[in-house]
């Protein structure tokens, strides 16, 4: 991946057999959906995730339809977990290829009544997980001098406020939008790009309760699409698309950039 190809097909730039990826969060809806489509498109697999018993039922679906999958059960909570989590893909594959960080958290209340600790774990678990990953996954592409792709999961908060309490989550995600930008500048002589997807709310066991017919879904939820100008709220297969490009050799001239991943609502 350090350098680009020339005359390369549409089929041949997006192809990922053999590669290595890293995902983190996999039992999360972004990281299910990037894991199964980093799969189909040929690469070996190191999943992680703190739920033990989802992940290896995750697992053993993918294995099933064939795929080549390493387990790692665990969060990205200190160092020695990103280092555990780095050395899995290594043993397991020889290297690593791709990482893409779906690891996270919300926690919401008025900044006034926000218990630190909870402001704490936001920013552990967006900030300093994807920090320490991508610290232990860039050590081991560095070593080996040949390039490499990182994608990492910022939102449509990083770049704008939000009224309901999320002075922890809108701080976190500019945080992410500024790590991908430095790391791009800081490893991009060594042929590693690094980008981010910004999405907005998309569905998810955590933001199911927006899509429904009942409840307070339909008065949110249209608060929403009045400013999404292509008139619905996200899905997970909504990422396959740009998840792709920016993993695979079609976008070895992209690096440090935020993708919004978000029907337009930042265009507006």
């Amino acid at each position: 991946m350090s350098a680009p190809e020339t005359a390369l097909s549409p089929g041949q730039l997006f192809d990922l057999s053999g590669r290595s990826a890293l995902v983190t969060g996999a039992t999360g809806a972004l990281g299910g959906v990037a894991a199964r489509a980093l799969a189909a498109a040929g690469a070996v697999l190191t999943l992680t995730g703190g739920d033990a018993d989802a992940l290896e039922a995750f697992g053993s679906e993918l294995r099933e339809g064939g795929a080549d999958v390493e387990l790692v059960a665990r969060r990205p909570d200190s160092a020695e977990d990103a280092d555990a989590m780095a050395d899995a893909a290594v043993r397991a594959h020889g290297r690593i290829d791709i990482l893409f960080t779906a690891a996270g958290l919300n926690r919401t209340s008025p900044i006034v009544e926000f218990p630190v600790d909870d402001w704490d774990s936001v920013m552990n678990g967006n900030v300093r997980g994807t920090w320490l990953v991508c610290r232990s996954v860039g050590r081991r592409m560095l070593e080996r001098s040949d390039g490499g792709r990182v994608v990492l999961v910022s939102s449509t908060r990083g770049r704008l406020g939000h009224p309901a309490g999320y002075t922890a989550y809108c701080p976190s995600k500019a945080a992410i939008d500024g790590l991908t930008k430095a790391l791009a500048c800081e490893w991009g002589p060594a042929g590693i790009t690094v980008n981010a997807i910004a999405p907005t709310v998309f569905r998810s066991a955590l933001t199911a309760w927006m899509y429904a017919d009942d409840g307070a879904g339909p008065a949110v939820r249209a608060g929403m699409l009045s400013r999404i100008p292509l008139g619905r709220l996200g899905e997970p297969s909504d990422f396959v698309g740009p998840l792709m490009f920016l993993a695979s050799q079609a976008s070895a001239f992209v690096t440090g950039q935020i993708i919004y991943v978000d029907g337009g609502y930042t265009a507006g």
